[in-house]
């Protein structure tokens, strides 16, 4: 049976985390303006509080685990408000390969591996839209488990280390995400996979993205009314269900298109179009550019050391392209 989510972090193609240990001490802060990258946080020891634009603030405790796979704005902080004449709330130092906010001679307050991912897929952005804004999973050893893992193999230069930490970030996304799933989480795929009504449809339309779907077919897969399923999915998933297929097919699409093994014919059956004008047509509606020249620009490096371009289009289902990842800086 086809799985929704392992396709969309296969997709993904997580790739190596910077990672790092750091403290508190004192009364400390970390803040941190919006961005795009992926953001993930365990709490080895201590507490912390973790307050994220947008969203109500929360209690972070030993073992719990975050991921904000689109970061926005967020603000860590612990110990008691500090007196005027204090330490620096703001302040770092480094120590002995950790990273010490607030007063570096107090007592450690809280200790965390943090880190940031990055996703190899160009259309990163399409996919990151359809998991939840927020993943927080408490004490569920497993997961922490697998961070320390990762934490501990980005470290040490080991023989295959990419390799193991390709895999390594894999699992971890994929544990993290089905460990926080449910109808609780925000829209997205998880809450669709949690409905099982839903869910049977969206595995039948990843395991038959060429089949002639209308709303009506894929509520008969959801044993729903075409009125109810739609309103169903729409509020689970965030977005209509043609739009999803949509989105999801021209993810497909361009993962064929990168391999370069068929030709737009070929492509155009395996992702419902009846011909390679009419696939070239919604390509190019969607992403802003003809395959060809989406091709070409996912070459300029090789060819003209120009950074590869992409027009996409914006919708609630696909963000802004992602910029280049800089240094950890938490």
């Amino acid at each position: 049976m086809t799985d929704p989510l392992a396709e969309v972090v296969t997709l993904l193609q997580p790739q190596a985390a910077l990672s790092k240990v750091v403290s508190g001490g004192g009364a400390w802060r970390v803040r941190r303006p919006p961005g795009d990258r992926p953001f993930y946080c365990v709490v080895l020891e201590g507490a912390v509080r973790l307050q994220v634009q947008g969203r109500e603030a929360v209690e972070l405790a030993p073992d719990d685990f975050v991921l904000i796979p689109a970061l926005s704005g967020f603000v860590l902080s612990g110990g008691e408000p500090a007196a005027d004449d204090g330490p620096d709330p703001d302040a770092a130092t480094v120590r002995d390969g950790e990273v010490r906010h607030g007063d570096p001679d107090a007592p450690a307050n809280l200790r965390a591996l943090v880190g940031h991912l990055s996703f190899g897929a160009p259309d990163a952005a399409l996919l990151v839209s359809l998991l939840p804004q927020l993943v927080h999973v408490r004490g569920d050893p497993r997961l922490g488990a697998i961070v320390r893992l990762v934490g501990e193999e980005a470290r040490h230069r080991r023989p295959a280390r990419e390799i193991v930490l390709a895999r390594l970030l894999e699992v971890m996304l994929i544990e993290a995400l089905r460990s926080s799933s449910g109808t609780a989480a925000s829209p997205g795929l998880l809450r669709c996979l949690a409905d099982a009504r839903l869910a049977a449809a969206v595995r039948r339309l990843h395991e038959q993205p060429a089949r002639h779907w209308t709303v009506a077919s894929m509520a008969q897969e959801a044993a729903l009314s075409r009125s109810a399923f739609y309103e169903r999915f729409n509020r689970a998933m965030g977005v209509a269900p043609m739009e999803y297929l949509l989105s999801w097919r021209m993810a497909l699409a361009k993962n064929f298109l990168r391999q370069g093994r068929e030709g737009l014919a070929a492509i155009a059956e395996r992702v419902g179009y009846g011909s390679a004008n009419a696939f070239s047509a919604a390509f190019t509606r969607f992403v802003g550019a003809a395959p060809t020249h989406y091709l070409r620009a996912l070459g300029a490096p090789r060819d003209s050391g120009a950074p590869p371009t992409e027009a996409p289009r914006r919708s609630s289902a696909l963000a802004a392209a992602r910029p280049p990842i800089p240094p950890l800086d938490i």
